[in-house]
């Protein structure tokens, strides 16, 4: 969609369309504040799903100082098609500060996560439209519900239409600031530690 690109650019100007084929799936790339940094859209027509959802992934690709794969996903009640939390082996126990719905996991039993920090930077998770925060060595994700289907086209056609959900520039740069700002907080602690 052109105008979910022009909407990418005026966050991340110099974003290029970097999608591989994928069906459903838009993927640019660019730089923001000095990052490199992903925007991705994803429709998700997984039949275990009442609608088909739109999802927003925003990340920072970036190095972390995290000494694996840490992943919260809020209410894990089905597979998704955007991430690999149901593949991760370890489920992690939560510190106070996580949401409620929250399930921790990650790659890797008995490394020691900044949980305590990760925690006081979830406010974006309050809303109940975030859905995963992926912290790597390699960068944070953030993704978020932008639409569901609309139910009778999708009932009686099968279509995933999604009206007008497109994607927010205010959205995008708040979710790339949410990003950077845990990214900056983890790799500043390590510092100090070391």
């Amino acid at each position: 969609m052109a105008a979910d690109l022009t909407n990418v650019r005026s966050v991340v100007p110099d974003a290029d369309d970097i999608s591989d084929g994928t069906a459903g799936v838009v993927t640019w790339a660019g730089s923001w504040s000095g990052q490199r940094v992903q925007v991705r859209t994803i429709v998700d027509t997984l039949a275990t799903r009442k609608l088909p959802t739109r999802w927003l992934s925003v990340s920072i690709t970036e190095p972390v100082a995290v000494p694996g794969v840490f992943d919260m996903m809020m209410r894990p009640n089905s597979a998704t098609t955007f991430s690999n939390f149901d593949h991760l082996p370890h489920t992690l126990p939560k510190v106070l500060g996580f949401p409620a719905e929250a399930v921790l996991k990650t790659d890797r039993r008995g490394v020691a996560f900044p949980q305590d920090l990760i925690a006081a930077h979830t406010e974006v998770f309050a809303e109940g439209r975030a859905k995963e925060l992926l912290i790597t060595p390699k960068g944070v994700r953030i993704v978020w519900l932008l639409a569901e289907a609309e139910r009778a086209r999708y009932g009686v056609f099968r279509q995933a239409a999604f009206g007008d959900a497109g994607i927010d520039p205010a959205l995008i740069e708040r979710l790339l600031e949410a990003a950077s700002t845990l990214r900056q907080a983890i790799n500043r602690r390590e510092r100090q530690a070391a």
